[in-house]
């Protein structure tokens, strides 16, 4: 006999509901983070003006009362500095792709570049993806008429399921593209709680928001060999403990990550304790450091240790 809870799964499906995997993919800074912060209506995906902000998968769900979406946000597709990091990166960008039912293909308005065309070289031929044209809002792409001849020559380089345009910095046709996106997930029941916005753990979120601080207070001082490592995680008294280790690949960069008399060090760990207090809805103590791990970037087995 059936149980209730398979009764109900059918019957929603039965109902046209619709559940499946979407890859936003890029080249860096085209702004992917923000549009799935946008999509999903909470910020779990970090963003900064830098490029390549994002190392990981991060898997953001949007559920509404018709379907869930289940995005996948990228690293940028790096063509620039080739070393042990950036070769996981891009392996993560393919991989990602792979097994998605929908891909969305991020470009800037008005931008084409050869980056752009290597991406496009990287997508896969048996599965739908939609061009989403981003930051709309510029100056250059409020014209219409050059902004759809845009699109057309753009259209001219892939075979594109369906079209949409946006502004992720400002929110704007997000509902539009849900409705462009929906149709190619298939009839499915949904695959995670309603109320579920990320399948990454409250350790991985901790440590991504400390990066983002460094990535938005640090700027072109920043040096790009920089990862972060949990070192310790622990929940007592319902308080958070964490303990965050930024790893440089010099001595001299320590000074750059701390600043005069700790000052940026002190700005970033406080905005983070912050950022992290707004999204547990509980109190954290936070403790940040830095410490030199020469060659990291480069290192294949302290890259699966951070999961990279």
């Amino acid at each position: 006999m059936m149980n209730i809870e398979e009764f109900l799964a059918n019957e929603t499906a039965a109902n046209g509901y619709r559940c499946g995997f979407i890859a936003i993919v890029g080249r860096p800074n085209v702004g992917k983070s923000t549009l799935m912060n946008h999509l999903i209506g909470q910020k779990i995906s970090i963003t900064s003006k830098k490029a390549q902000t994002t190392r990981h998968k991060v898997t953001g769900i949007y559920t509404d009362d018709t379907a869930q979406f289940v995005f996948v946000d990228t690293p940028g597709f790096q063509t620039n500095h080739r070393n042990a990091l950036n070769d996981r990166l891009n392996l993560n960008v393919t991989e990602a792709m792979s097994g998605v039912d929908a891909i969305a293909f991020v470009l800037e308005a008005m931008r084409l570049t050869e980056a752009d065309r290597t991406v496009l070289k990287q997508l896969p031929k048996n599965t739908p993806v939609v061009l989403v044209v981003n930051k709309i809002d510029k100056e250059k792409a409020k014209d219409k008429f050059a902004l759809n001849q845009f699109i057309e020559e753009v259209k001219q380089e892939y075979d594109f399921a369906a079209v949409e345009v946006v502004s992720a910095k400002h929110g704007l046709r997000i509902a539009n593209l849900l409705a462009t996106l929906k149709p190619f997930l298939p009839e499915s029941v949904p695959m995670y709680p309603e109320d579920m916005v990320t399948d990454k753990s409250s350790r991985f979120l901790a440590m991504e928001i400390v990066r983002e601080k460094l990535f938005r207070y640090l700027g072109e001082e920043l040096p790009y060999a920089m990862n972060v490592e949990v070192e310790q995680f622990k929940e007592e008294n319902g308080m958070y403990q964490i303990y965050i280790a930024v790893l440089v690949d010099k001595e001299n960069q320590k000074p750059i990550v701390i600043g005069r008399g700790g000052e940026k060090m002190k700005k970033i760990s406080t905005e983070a304790r912050l950022d992290m207090e707004k999204l547990f809805d509980c109190k954290v103590f936070l403790k940040v450091w830095v410490k030199v791990k020469s060659g990291w970037a480069d290192d294949i087995r302290f890259l699966n240790e951070l999961g990279l």
